[in-house]
């Protein structure tokens, strides 16, 4: 394929980390990509590094939200807005890809295919790495997505010429009602059912608080998607089992 990717990492107080996301970008198989940094006005060194990167790699590329919003979602839709390419994928500024990551979600889009992701590594905040590999079902529709955020937002990629430049909604779990969004829309989304991509667990994160994901999870499914209470509750118990059997990993 000769087709440009956008890669899209918002960006907070991530001197610890920023290296090694960018390095794991520059390190990919395929080569045409774009990776567009948006900073939430970080206060510390994050911005020095990747202006450091920049000078090396004009595929690099820096922008900056005008104040503090506190989330991935506005930085998210400035990356998105800004981006050139036709496929446009996410990372956030603590996590990494595999080097094989974009050749190979590439190979999976089809006529009938809006996302492609992939398989991922949980990795300590130091990156030390247990072998704890979060899998997922190789064909995902909207009605089975539906059951669980069986997509990790580090690991997806969208094809925009099909779904146009889609957006994150400011809500609770935004990466999985995008991805909900694009699979309404009637495409599906493909699991490479390869590990491509290492997620850094940090202890404030968002994905460390069980209960409040539960909670929104739950608002997603009745709010958002407007599901029956009945309907709710079946896919709710499901994203229950699943998630007790992912974060045992």
């Amino acid at each position: 394929m000769n087709e440009l990717v956008s890669i899209i990492t918002p960006c907070y107080n991530a001197e610890e980390y920023i290296r090694e996301t960018i390095e794991s970008v520059i390190a990919q198989t395929y080569s045409d990509w774009e990776m567009i940094i948006v900073d939430d006005c970080s206060k510390d060194s994050s911005v020095q590094i990747i202006k450091e990167y920049i000078s090396k790699d004009s595929r690099i590329k820096y922008f900056k939200t005008e104040r503090p919003s506190g989330s991935p979602t506005l930085p998210r839709n400035i990356g998105i807005q800004s981006a050139k390419g036709r496929y446009i994928a996410f990372l956030d500024a603590d996590d990494m890809y595999c080097p094989s990551k974009l050749e190979n979600q590439l190979k999976c889009f089809g006529d009938n295919v809006g996302i492609v992701f992939s398989n991922y590594e949980k990795m300590e905040f130091d990156g030390t790495r247990n072998n704890r590999i979060i899998t997922a079902p190789r064909v995902i529709s909207y009605q089975k997505l539906l059951q669980s955020g069986y997509i990790g937002c580090g690991t997806m990629m969208y094809d925009s010429s099909k779904t146009g430049l889609m957006q994150f909604r400011d809500v609770g779990q935004e990466d999985y009602v995008f991805a909900l969004n694009v699979l309404k829309k009637g495409y599906i989304a493909v699991n490479t059912n390869t590990v491509e991509a290492l997620y850094r667990i940090v202890g404030n994160s968002r994905s460390a608080q069980k209960i409040e994901m539960a909670k929104r999870q739950w608002k997603v499914l009745r709010d958002i998607e407007k599901l029956s209470f009945i309907k709710a509750s079946y896919y709710f118990c499901h994203y229950a089992i699943k998630g007790v059997l992912k974060f045992i990993k």
